[in-house]
C-alpha cells in the first residue's frame, strides 16, 4: 500500500511538472507573464515566489496547470467598496497590493478601493479613511504584486505581458509544449528502461519458461519450443503470440509450435484473466529475450517506442470512431492508481514503463481539438491566425466552457466506472 502510494505520486508528480513546465519554459521565452505554476488543484498547501512566478502545491492530485497572464482577469480581485492594503515604494508607487480576506501586509497605507486599472494605464483610486474626504489616486508599479482571497500572492498582468500580446506563432508553441515535453519525457523513460535492463530487449516466438501446472504445461508446451502459429494464423513475434492468446479467453485455440525439426498441433483452453477491468486469456509462458547492447539500439529505442505507443494510441481513437465508444476505453486517476499498484509490484522498471505509458497518453489526449484541452486552444489560435483577427472573447470563453464542462462530466463518469471495475468487480 505504502509503495504503491509513493509510486503513485511520484508518477503523477513528474507527470504534471514535466506537462506543465513545457507551457512555463515556453511562455517565458515568448514574452508571456506567467503568474502561477501550480501542482495539484483546490486549497493550497505551499507556495512559494521564485522571480515573477508564484509556485504552488495544491491538495488534490488531480491535475495542474499555469496561469498565464491575460487568460483571468486580474480586475477581478477588486471590488469597489473593497478594503485593501497597499504598499509603497519610495517614489509613492504602489508595489503590493493585499486584497486577501485577512490581510498579509503588516503595514501599509489601507485604502478602500473606488477605481483602478491594473492592465494599461496602471493606478489605483481609493479613499484612504472612512469619512471618504480623502480620495488618492496612485501610480502602480508594473511588477507589482497582488495578494488574492486566499493568501496567494501573484503578480498583476499588464498588457504588454499578457498572453494575447504574444504572437500566433508563439502562442501555439506555448499550448503544444505540454505535450511536446510529454513525449520527451517518454523517450527518455525508454531510453532508461533499456539502460536498466542492459539492452534492448527483443522477443520472438521462442518459449522461455513454462510455469508448472499452467494450461500449457498441462497441454504439453515446453521450453524452447516456437510458437509459429495459433488458430492457423502465423505468430513471428511474440506480440502476436500474446495477442492472439488473449483474444480467446476460455475458448479452445490450436497452437502450432515447432519443436528443433518437429512441429506439433496443441489443442488447449486459455484461461481467463481479468486485466484492467477486460478479460485475457493466458496460458502461463513466457519470451525468450536477447538483449541489443549496442549505443544506438538504446538510443533508438526511446524514440521508437514513443512512435509507436503514438500510433497505437491513435488507432485505438480512430476504432472509437468506426466501432463506437466505451467508457472502458478511458481511464482517469483510479485507474492510474490501480495500474500504479500492478507495476509498483514487479519494481522500478514496471514503474518507469508506465510512466512512460502515460506520458505518451497525455502528451496525445491534451492535443485533440477538444475546447479547454491544449490541443482545442491551438485550433483556436490556428483559426485566429487564418481569419487575420481573433475570435470575439465571450465565443472563446463560451466554447472553452462547454469544453471544460464536458470534460468535467467525462472525468465523473470515467472515474465512478473505474471505481466500479477496479474495487467493485
Amino acid at each position: 500500500m505504502v509503495k504503491t502510494v509513493i509510486a503513485f505520486i511520484i508518477i503523477f508528480g513528474v507527470l504534471v511538472f514535466v506537462h506543465e513546465f513545457g507551457h512555463y519554459f515556453f511562455a517565458r521565452r515568448a514574452g508571456i507573464l506567467v503568474r502561477e505554476f501550480s501542482i495539484g488543484v483546490g486549497p493550497k498547501l505551499f507556495a512559494f515566489r521564485r522571480g515573477s512566478t508564484t509556485f504552488t502545491i495544491r491538495i488534490l492530485p488531480l491535475g495542474g496547470y499555469v496561469r498565464l497572464a491575460g487568460l483571468e482577469d486580474d480586475q477581478d480581485y477588486l471590488q469597489k467598496g473593497m478594503p485593501i492594503v497597499v504598499a509603497l515604494d519610495d517614489n509613492n508607487h504602489v508595489v503590493r497590493i493585499d486584497a486577501s480576506k485577512k490581510h498579509h501586509l503588516m503595514t501599509g497605507m489601507p485604502l478602500e478601493v473606488t477605481a483602478w486599472d491594473l492592465e494599461k494605464e496602471l493606478w489605483l483610486e481609493g479613499y484612504t479613511d472612512s469619512e471618504e474626504n480623502d480620495l488618492r489616486r496612485l501610480s502602480v508599479d508594473h511588477d507589482a504584486t497582488i495578494i488574492e482571497a486566499d493568501g496567494t500572492e501573484l503578480q498583476i498582468a499588464p498588457l504588454d505581458v499578457q498572453f494575447q500580446s504574444a504572437s500566433v506563432m508563439k502562442r501555439i508553441i506555448t499550448n503544444a509544449a505540454g505535450a511536446f515535453n510529454n513525449f520527451l519525457l517518454a523517450i527518455i523513460a525508454f531510453f532508461l528502461i533499456a539502460v536498466l535492463q542492459g539492452g534492448v530487449a527483443s522477443s520472438t516466438n521462442q518459449v522461455a519458461k513454462v510455469m508448472p501446472h499452467s494450461v500449457a504445461a498441462d497441454a504439453g508446451i515446453k521450453a524452447n519450443d516456437r510458437i509459429i502459429r495459433i488458430n492457423g494464423d502465423r505468430t513471428a513475434t511474440w506480440d502476436q503470440v500474446a495477442t492472439a492468446i488473449g483474444n480467446h479467453p476460455g475458448k479452445k485455440i490450436t497452437i502450432t509450435v515447432q519443436r528443433k525439426h518437429d512441429t506439433h498441433e496443441i489443442a488447449m483452453t486459455p484461461q481467463v484473466k481479468i486485466e484492467n477491468g477486460r478479460k485475457t486469456g493466458i496460458i502461463g509462458i513466457t519470451a525468450k529475450l536477447e538483449y541489443d547492447r549496442s549505443p544506438g539500439a538504446i538510443i533508438g529505442y526511446g524514440f521508437k517506442e514513443t512512435a509507436t505507443m503514438v500510433a497505437t494510441i491513435f488507432s485505438a481513437l480512430g476504432r472509437m470512431f468506426t466501432h463506437g465508444v466505451s467508457l472502458n476505453d478511458f481511464g482517469g486517476p483510479v485507474a492510474m492508481y490501480s495500474y500504479t499498484s500492478e507495476a509498483a509490484q514487479y519494481g522500478v522498471l514496471s514503474v518507469v514503463g508506465l510512466l512512460a505509458v502515460l506520458s505518451v497518453n497525455l502528451g496525445v489526449v491534451n492535443l485533440l481539438p477538444i475546447p479547454a484541452l491544449d490541443g482545442g486552444k491551438i485550433l483556436l489560435n490556428i483559426i485566429e491566425g487564418v481569419r487575420g483577427k481573433p475570435l470575439d472573447p465571450e465565443k472563446e470563453g463560451l466554447i472553452t466552457m462547454i469544453g471544460f464542462g464536458f470534460l468535467l462530466l467525462l472525468m465523473i463518469l470515467v472515474t465512478w466506472n473505474d471505481f466500479q471495475r477496479f474495487f467493485l468487480h
